[in-house]
């Protein structure tokens, strides 16, 4: 066969990639009827939520004499969520993973038009239109600002998508690796503090209480971002409308040169991952490196058992996302508490709870490997070693954290006198999490999906199981601590002294766990073969 018949011609790759990108979504939705409806609902309700925010910064034109200043901030807003879109989603998007193209006999000049046709279909670039359609109206004026606009929203949605696409496949074998996936891990609780923060700056411009709306407080960033593309693209409009001619089409033309280089980039790398080889693949001469045990650990199973639990907190990607979710989801309540003024350093009573969950679903994790610790559960001695071996690897990162959280919420509220309570309550919650995670491990086990990717913590159809494990365990965890809490809420009408918490809270929730983990490992030898079926199911 000759090079040419080999090769396709451009046009037939081109029209592949973009029926494969419209393939790829229909067979998505045809998973499920649940999925079709989560994903259409979510799709209008987000064009629905983005033309409400046009509307509302085109009504900002010609009454606050910052609206355009607001039309630069969604501009840039938007640059940064498709800049970092790849960081935190990559692994869930296929069509964004040029690796997968690589064994095929394709050019690079063919293969980056068909992505770019392809990336620009789908729910996320039409919202980015309608956002940056809003945001050129919040500053446009008159006709030379529409004649400007006709060009500057495609060339912004252009350099919005195709910076999304360049910088997935520049990082594409990092991002697919176990480093990219903890990357996606940092990336989400990253954006879930800029979200916090977005909310409590905008508090600033709208006003605490419904005030007049202050648009100054923007100018200063605006003034800067305005230059930078692609905003300046969106921000062209504008400043044709001032009769800046020439400077908007400085504007457009900064943004213009940064989408040709990013599609140089991005061509760049789509040729260097097509003749390029993994490095990765040639490590495997280099040998297996040697597991050597931990001296500070426990002798026998338990040990054994903490130390595999602990490898798979800090090298699966799914275990690490559940332990830095919790972890950052305290966290960012806990900022935003001290930001707005009501922090307490009850709110430690948060991380005993979502720390405790890491209990929950202890052998889904394992997968198909579950089957040889199966093999091993002969006694019920064996079955408390193993989930005792577990139950202390989450103590052995979930107490250091409380501790070092309940001494940063007491400097920063200075209730040091209220700290030993809130850390009692908050062992007490932690042991009465592990006890419960452990009995819905056993009783009610669910499937993990076969792939790696950090952001599904389930297989399809397990939304019931789920449900039991998270919402029985917290509602659970509530009525457990209620002797404890409740001894906490009578102190505050009779003034006893709240120090016994101290005592009593950990002693208390050291013996939940303990029955609860006893109780879990009396049923684990005759549940053993249905978690089995449900560890190595996908």
């Amino acid at each position: 066969m000759s090079e040419r018949n080999a090769v396709p011609d451009g046009r037939t790759v081109v029209r592949a990639l973009v029926a494969l990108k419209l393939r790829l979504l229909r067979n998505g939705l045809r998973r499920s009827p649940g999925r079709t409806a989560v994903y259409v609902i979510g799709g209008l309700f987000g064009l629905a939520l983005a033309g409400g925010v046009a509307v509302a910064l085109a009504a900002l034109n010609g009454r606050h004499a910052g609206s355009g200043d607001a039309g630069v901030m969604l501009l840039g807003v938007l640059t940064l969520g498709w800049a970092a879109l790849p960081l935190f989603l990559f692994s869930s998007d296929e069509s964004a993973d040029p690796t997968r193209l690589t064994m095929l006999p394709l050019r690079p000049g063919p293969l980056l038009r068909g992505s770019l046709l392809a990336a620009l279909i789908g729910p996320g670039p039409l919202i980015s239109l309608v956002l940056v359609t809003g945001a050129v109206l919040a500053g446009a004026a008159g006709g030379a600002s529409a004649a400007i606009a006709v060009l500057a929203v495609p060339l912004a949605v252009l350099c919005l998508v195709t910076l999304s696409r360049a910088v997935a496949a520049g990082n594409a074998r990092m991002l697919s690796s176990r480093r990219g996936k903890d990357f996606a891990i940092f990336g989400g609780l990253a954006f879930a503090l800029l979200v916090q923060a977005a909310n409590v700056g905008s508090q600033s411009v709208f006003g605490r209480k419904g005030g007049p709306i202050d648009l100054s407080p923007l100018k200063p960033i605006a003034s800067v971002l305005r230059w930078i593309p692609p905003i300046s693209a969106a921000d062209a409009p504008r400043t044709a409308g001032e009769g800046r001619y020439g400077l908007a089409v400085l504007q457009l033309a900064a943004a213009a040169a940064l989408l040709a280089l990013l599609l140089r980039w991005w061509r760049r790398s789509l040729q260097e991952l097509m003749v390029t080889a993994d490095s990765s693949t040639l490590e495997v001469a280099r040998g297996v490196r040697s597991s050597r045990g931990w001296g500070f650990l426990p002798e026998g199973r338990t040990g054994t058992v903490m130390q595999r639990h602990l490898r798979y907190a800090w090298r699966e990607p799914r275990a690490k996302a559940a332990l830095f979710t919790s972890i950052g989801m305290t966290l960012v309540i806990c900022v935003l508490s001290m930001v707005q003024g009501w922090a307490t350093v009850y709110l430690l009573a948060m991380t005993g709870v979502f720390l405790g969950l890491q209990m929950l679903n202890l052998f889904g994790m394992d997968g198909s490997a579950f089957w040889m610790v199966a093999a091993t559960l002969c006694t019920p001695a064996d079955a408390r070693a193993e989930l005792r071996g577990r139950a202390y690897a989450v103590l052995s990162y979930a107490v250091p954290v409380t501790v070092v959280l309940g001494l940063v919420l007491a400097a920063v509220t200075g209730q040091w006198k209220e700290l030993p309570a809130a850390l009692g309550l908050a062992m007490t919650q932690l042991g009465c999490g592990i006890a419960l995670g452990s009995v819905f491990s056993v009783l009610a086990p669910y499937t993990m999906p076969a792939d790696s990717n950090p952001m599904r913590n389930a297989a399809p159809g397990q939304g019931g199981l789920i449900l039991l494990n998270q919402f029985g365990s917290m509602v659970g965890v509530t009525v457990l601590s209620l002797p404890i809490g409740g001894y906490l809420g009578w102190t505050l009408f009779s003034g006893a002294p709240r120090w016994p918490v101290l005592l009593v809270g950990p002693l208390y929730g050291a013996l939940v766990a303990a029955l609860g983990v006893r109780t879990a490992a009396g049923r684990l030898l005759d549940r053993t073969p249905e978690i089995l079926a449900k560890a190595i199911e996908r």
